[in-house]
């Protein structure tokens, strides 16, 4: 067996160790979808490819680059969400090592059945635009209220509420890690 969990065929990235071998500060991030790109994409397992999950519409693009750190799973059973900032936009697929800068913690759902799905943002290590940013403070209020809206307004595509709960920093973004690698273990 090779060192991604694979026998044969594709490489499933879900499955990757979600720290940096050299530097456990570094967290390991898989791109699903580029900065600036109309469409959502999303690693499907069973198909062990990345899909098309939907279009925005017009006028609408993802702002950052978005992602997941493998080997993890989330309060809503997927792997744990991170926004990459980034100089240029990467690929679905790409793998980035980045160091943590925060967390938004939200939840999401209609109405009673609301669920947790935080997004842990992240600088990549070999950036020129971002590295003087250390906590998600550092980005200003602006910077939050923009992200907040970008979420709730994606989120109404679906027919769902997204609410955004706090901004913390890059040590509760670290528990959120820690927690979701935990969860793997318990699977």
């Amino acid at each position: 067996m090779s060192r991604n969990g694979n026998r044969n065929g594709l490489a499933n990235p879900s499955r990757l160790k979600p720290l940096d071998e050299k530097d456990e500060e570094i967290i390991k991030v898989v791109i699903e979808t580029p900065k600036g790109s109309r469409n959502k994409f999303a690693f499907d397992p069973d198909e062990k490819a990345f899909v098309l999950k939907k279009v925005l519409p017009a006028g609408m693009v993802f702002p950052y680059d978005f992602g997941f750190v493998p080997s993890t799973v989330a309060d809503d059973g997927d792997p744990i969400d991170v926004l990459v900032l980034m100089d240029e936009p990467a690929f679905p697929g790409c793998l980035v090592k980045c160091r943590l800068i925060g967390v938004i913690e939200g939840e999401q759902g209609n109405g009673k059945k609301a669920e947790r799905n935080d997004r842990i943002v992240a600088v990549e290590i070999a950036n020129h635009q971002w590295a003087h940013v250390n906590h998600i403070d550092d980005l200003g209020k602006q910077f939050e209220k923009e992200l907040g809206e970008f979420f709730v307004n994606y989120h109404e595509l679906t027919g769902k509420e997204y609410r955004v709960l706090d901004v913390k920093g890059p040590g509760r973004a670290r528990k959120c890690l820690e927690q979701g690698m935990k969860m793997v273990k318990k699977g």
